[in-house]
């Protein structure tokens, strides 16, 4: 059986690298990975193989002779930390795969800044599209990984354009090298600079509001409001409660207001995005300062007829509707389309509406179509007495597709 190494070289500096991950490489005859990682062991008898592909490096280890060959793959930081190992174990299944761990860029920065690091939240920029700003916005110590078009700069940039210039961050460029430089400044300092391709990022927001909550309903007074229609806080909790999003779903909400309901929907979505789509002036502007309030960079606002919006947008996981138009019937033509087993929450106070969407469902039986209807009361003081103050009955329509 062809032995695979999956060496974690840490930082870079071979001083950092374990004794045995020294042994490994000295031990393989093949050896893959970036040119940074490999000119330290390049050596007579060796094959060596500059890449980080995917493809390439399954492709070389296909290649490879089992009785002779021992091939070691150089990954940088440690293994178990946003690595290329993940990939390349869950494929390595005919393989004898070690793994030898590294010492990631975490743990270096933050022994540098003399700084603990059981309490910071990581996030990924380097080839990912995570939500920087939700993790600062929420937590009072991200450490952040760069690469790409996600350059320090621009990421404080961006974290600059939600309101938090403020917050303080460590650059480390080049960490482990003899060219290894930090600096520090605040957001808006550091998104004037300049850095190097290979850098890391700890932020520091002693500001911030962590909105993660066990159940979602969140105060209605959290939110900026005005005119423009808002679900009000049980009839929301309810509606997300059967609509069932995941942590990395792609969500619509059609008709979203003042973003209410988008807001809930992105902070139990942080690894996936949700497009909220509103026609409304006076509602756009109360979505946006909504969005900008909770730190929300994974709710993509789409202005304008919802009808004509979601015919270019990916396939959804599952759809609010809290507004249609008059046109729910041809909505849901086009939502299915895109996924037949997307799961549908409406929201509706007209029995027009109702009538509409049931006479849908029933002329599409491959679904199970539940109706609930909510009729919520207030109690508002008036002098020494509590009055009950009515809101909207509203009907709550949950549509999911039907086992096969």
């Amino acid at each position: 059986m062809l032995r695979v190494n999956i060496v974690g070289i840490g930082p870079g500096n071979p001083e950092l690298l374990t004794e045995s991950a020294h042994q490994a490489i000295e031990e393989s005859n093949i050896l893959i990975g970036d040119k940074r990682m490999l000119k330290l062991f390049v050596a007579e008898g060796k094959s060596i193989h500059y890449t980080i592909k995917f493809a390439d490096i399954m492709d070389i280890i296909t290649a490879a002779n089992p009785e002779k060959d021992e091939l070691a793959v150089l990954v940088s930081g440690d293994i178990g930390f946003f690595s290329l190992a993940k990939i390349l174990t869950n494929k390595l299944t005919d393989c004898e795969c070690m793994h030898y761990c590294g010492i990631s860029s975490l743990v270096y920065f933050a022994a540098k800044l003399k700084m603990p690091w059981d309490d910071v939240k990581l996030v990924s920029m380097h080839g990912r599209n995570q939500n920087l700003v939700s993790a600062v916005a929420q937590n009072r110590k991200v450490f952040c990984l760069t690469g790409g078009d996600n350059s320090p700069q621009a990421l404080c940039a961006k974290l600059c354009s939600y309101d938090m210039g403020h917050v303080k961050v460590y650059v480390g460029e080049n960490l482990s090298y003899p060219e290894e430089k930090i600096t520090v400044g605040t957001a808006a300092e550091i998104s004037k600079g300049n850095y190097s391709s290979l850098s890391v990022m700890m932020i520091l927001n002693e500001a911030a509001n962590n909105f993660e909550q066990s159940v979602h309903g969140l105060d209605d007074e959290m939110f900026v409001r005005g005119k423009a229609p808002m679900t009000k806080q049980e009839v929301r909790s309810v509606a997300i409660s059967k609509l069932r999003p995941k942590v990395a779903d792609c969500i619509f909400d059609i008709g979203a207001g003042t973003g209410s309901c988008s807001v809930e929907l992105a902070l139990i979505a942080k690894q996936g995005n949700v497009l909220a789509f509103e026609k409304n002036a006076e509602a756009l502007q109360l979505l946006k300062e909504n969005k900008e309030r909770f730190g929300l960079d994974n709710i993509e606002i789409v202005a304008g007829d919802a009808m004509e919006n979601i015919r270019d947008k990916s396939a959804p996981d599952c759809v609010f509707i809290g507004g249609s138009g008059g046109t729910i019937c041809k909505m849901l033509d086009i939502i299915y389309a895109k996924n037949l087993a997307c799961r549908i929450v409406i929201t509706a106070i007209t029995l027009e509406t109702l009538a509409e969407v049931t006479a849908y469902y029933k002329d599409n039986s491959s679904y199970n179509l539940e109706i609930v209807n909510i009729s919520a009361a207030r109690s508002r003081k008036h002098g020494r007495y509590n009055l009950m103050m009515a809101q909207n009955p509203v009907y709550i329509m949950t549509a999911v597709k039907k086992e096969d």
